[in-house]
């Protein structure tokens, strides 16, 4: 019986062992087959070389060719609110008016005042006539009556003042003020900008400067309105130059007919010049913006078992000025090369991808967006 179970034992022994070395064989086949993941489908451009107008590269910021926050000259209550935030207006509207009943009152005084130093005056003059008065009582008479006027003149000045209206047509913000609120002198009330035309202020370095004339075309682009581009031209050069930064301050103008561009914003402005630049170009969307800095995957062709596949290679570039849909490359790549354009955020180096250009929307140096 105490043989049986011993061999029973090592029977077992033996099975065990034998299933336990086959999952281990399996096992080690399985790590050490690489799990090659299915190709992904990108869309690829070619570097090419072409030639752009030479251009001056700044970044500027958006300014009103009319902008001011509207505020009381004079102190007092606000009695009447005639605008709503956001309204357009034009020049001489009534937005804002205080409470001038005590002005009004003596306005009325001061006019009572006029009208007896008139009589007065006029009375003088026909004594002075007769010769019954002095000159010098004329004289007192005729100063008493401009003095009356004088007081009279400035009440009705404060309660123009005391009836804000818009210095000139443009776009308001927002109301700042409240019925009832008692305004300081130079108390903000609302932001009133004119958003037709709009100017762009910039600065170049001094080497510049020679290159530079008024009249010159200037492109600017921001991130508000990707892939647009508005058009003006450099109307103002400033005669002095920084002394810190030896850079020159310049101003273009906008029409801004549609009021896309807005006072604060920040652009990237280019002055064109007559002149032309040779660039390597490639669609902007070709490129990998990272903290580190730019880069592109490259797409190049690779054989094994004498079959050929295209696998991408990230590599990083310098990239310089944008035109249209695209963006010049100033080093990492040479004409001719090939850099996917679209799905690069998927891509990793080495990985193996399926070009398919059939749906690629087209790069353009002059996009025309729709509702632009």
């Amino acid at each position: 019986m105490k043989k049986n179970l011993i061999f029973g034992f090592i029977v077992v022994v033996m099975v065990t062992g034998a299933v336990a070395l086959v999952k281990t064989l399996q096992i080690r086949k399985l790590m050490s087959t690489k799990m090659v993941p299915p190709p992904s489908t990108v869309a690829t451009a070619v570097v090419q070389a072409e030639q752009w107008p030479e251009s001056l590269p700044a970044v500027g910021s958006v300014t009103a060719a009319q902008g001011v926050m509207v505020s009381p000259e004079i102190a007092g209550t606000v009695s009447e609110i005639t605008f709503d935030s956001g309204a357009t207006v034009n020049k001489g509207d009534l937005l804002v008016k205080l409470d001038t009943s005590t002005e009004v009152a003596q306005l009325q005084a001061a006019e009572a005042q006029v009208k007896l130093a008139r009589l007065n005056a006029d009375r003088t003059r026909q004594l002075r006539a007769d010769k019954t008065v002095s000159q010098a009582e004329l004289d007192q008479a005729e100063a008493t009556l401009q003095e009356s006027q004088a007081n009279a003149d400035a009440i009705r000045a404060a309660i123009d003042k005391k009836t804000i209206r818009a210095p000139f047509s443009g776009k308001l913000g927002l109301r700042l003020v409240n019925l009832g609120e008692q305004l300081d002198v130079g108390k903000s009330i609302v932001s009133l900008q004119s958003l037709s035309p709009m100017y762009v202020d910039f600065s170049l370095p001094q080497q510049d400067l020679g290159r530079l004339e008024t009249g010159l075309k200037v492109r600017v682009s921001t991130d508000a309105y990707p892939g647009r581009e508005f058009e003006g031209k450099l109307t103002a050069i400033n005669p002095n130059l920084n002394a810190t930064t030896r850079s020159v301050q310049l101003r273009a103008e906008f029409a801004n007919a549609d009021q896309a561009l807005r006072p604060g914003m920040f652009v990237r402005a280019a002055v064109e010049l007559a002149g032309e630049d040779q660039v390597l170009a490639i669609p902007s969307t070709a490129v990998l913006a990272a903290p580190y800095g730019d880069a592109v995957y490259l797409v190049e062709t690779q054989a094994t078992n004498g079959a050929s596949h295209l696998t991408v290679q990230q590599k990083f570039i310098r990239t310089g000025r944008s035109v249209g849909d695209f963006i010049s490359v100033e080093s990492g790549l040479k004409a001719g090369d090939r850099v996917v354009s679209s799905g690069l955020f998927k891509l990793h180096n080495g990985d193996t991808v399926l070009e398919n250009n059939t749906n690629s929307p087209t790069a353009s140096l002059t996009p025309n967006p729709p509702n632009s």
